[in-house]
């Protein structure tokens, strides 16, 4: 009978009682202990920060729509190489993987405020016909049911088909967003949870967001499997459209 509660780690291969072995778990790449509260920048400091309640001098001088974001981990290797499976190569399987490492974080910060609704990244009906489905709803699926919160999939619409973000350097990937999104469904009063695969630059959810908070959106939080660590970049995006 116990071989039924015993699978191979998605990583390494090795038998776990878990999707990762022990061993790829610890090695998972986290997100740094001293971080803005809002985007997930990596800030530099001597010792940790106390509650994760720091901003960014770019949040802080310029705010984005959103108010806050939750990552589980960091998006490099094997990171990257799990969202870009679910992603372009059509293995679903691993959708509620990395939503089960975002609902383990979510789970840790014990001030996360549970959000009324959740809205899944939409992606525009072309690129959902030529994919077959949008992995975003796919982990967005599984967290609401396993956290018990409503799931908005019709609520925003992508309006334009844009080039893809990763294609683009970032200087451009504001403007490619731009007026991109509309949201019909009325959010008054609501706490909203945007949950999405990757955050780079921000400039994505930082457009829904702003059509969000035009629909009276009392609070907007992002929920993304992995953030990519944007210290490589000369300077942070600036959010006044």
């Amino acid at each position: 009978m116990n071989t039924f509660f015993y699978k191979n780690c998605i990583l390494c291969g090795a038998v776990s009682t878990r999707n990762f072995c022990d061993a790829c778990f610890r090695h998972l790449p986290g997100i740094p202990v001293n971080h803005c509260s809002v985007c997930l920048k990596s800030l530099t400091s001597a010792a940790p920060l106390k509650n994760r309640v720091s901003q960014c001098g770019s949040c802080l001088s310029k705010p984005p729509a959103y108010d806050t974001t939750i990552a589980a981990l960091t998006y490099r290797f094997p990171v990257d190489a799990l969202i870009q499976a679910l992603k372009y190569h059509s293995q679903l399987e691993i959708a509620p993987i990395l939503a089960n490492l975002l609902i383990n974080q979510l789970k840790q910060l014990e001030t996360t405020e549970k959000p009324d609704l959740i809205v899944p990244m939409p992606l525009h009906p072309y690129r959902l016909r030529e994919r077959g489905y949008n992995q975003a709803i796919e982990i967005a699926r599984h967290i609401g049911k396993k956290l018990n919160i409503k799931i908005m999939t019709d609520a925003c619409k992508r309006t334009r088909n844009t080039m893809p973000q990763a294609e683009l350097p970032w200087k451009l990937r504001q403007k490619n967003v731009r007026n991109t999104f509309d949201c019909t469904y009325n959010f008054s009063g609501k706490h909203v949870a945007v949950v999405d695969d990757v955050m780079t630059t921000g400039a994505t959810l930082n457009a829904i967001a702003q059509q969000l908070k035009k629909k009276g959106t009392a609070k907007i939080s992002n929920w993304v499997v992995a953030r990519v660590q944007i210290d490589r970049f000369h300077t942070e995006p600036d959010f006044n459209f």
